[in-house]
Order: structure tokens, then sequence, then C-alpha cells
């Protein structure tokens, strides 16, 4: 089973929440993984199966980019906030970086992950 990852910056959680909520019945045929603090948003108000990391500030997206690397993660969601991320949150330079080396598609907001989830759907077929 593929594996999609998804991480949200603070302000941008409800956002990941309909977006996965209009996604839902998709996202449920993958092994999700996430972040802890969006991981335990999207299981409890969505009711996805979604294997939690360690949040973002204790080095969850790292967790991520070290299963991108081995190649158990195909795709990442990461919902950023360009304009007023705070230091403690994850910083996506670095998982960026490892998904470009490792050849692995990285959206950054809903309509480019709405692309990729429609990508992942057609390898699912």
């Amino acid at each position: 089973m593929q594996t999609i990852a998804l991480i949200a910056h603070d302000k941008k959680k409800e956002d990941m929440l309909d977006f996965a909520a209009h996604h839902k019945e998709l996202l449920s045929q993958f092994h999700l993984v996430a972040t802890h603090t969006t991981g335990t948003l999207l299981n409890e108000k969505l009711g996805l199966n979604v294997e939690t990391m360690m949040s973002g500030p204790l080095g969850g997206d790292q967790q991520i980019g070290a299963l991108v690397a081995t190649e158990k993660v195909q795709y990442v969601i990461f919902l950023r906030d360009p304009l007023t991320s705070q230091p403690h949150e994850p910083d996506i330079n670095a998982l960026l970086r490892l998904c470009d080396v490792h050849n692995v598609p990285l959206a950054t907001n809903r309509k480019s992950g709405h692309i990729l989830l429609e990508y992942a759907a057609k390898k699912l077929a």
C-alpha cells in the first residue's frame, strides 16, 4: 500500500481538515502518516486512520523525511503558511530537498495537493 505524508503549519490545520474531508474516500485507500497534531486532528475529526509521528517541533517532519529517504512515503502534502509560520513549526526546506533527491512529489497548497491526489488515484487504478 502506498503512503501519503500529511503536514500542516498551525494556521493551515483547518485547511488540512477541509482538504482531507473533501478527499476522505481517496485518502482512506492509502497508508497515511502525519506529524502528531495534524494526524491526531485528522483521526479525531474525520475518522481517518493516520499513523502519527512526533509533533513538528520535536522532529516529526524529520521522521517523515526519513520515510521519504527510505522510499516508504510516495507522496507528501505539506500545507505551509508562507507568510506567518512560527519558528517552532516544521521547516519545509529539508523535506523539500529530500523529496527532490528521491523524486517524491510534494504539494505545498490545497490546489497542488488536489492535483497530487488525482495523480495518486490514477496510479491506484
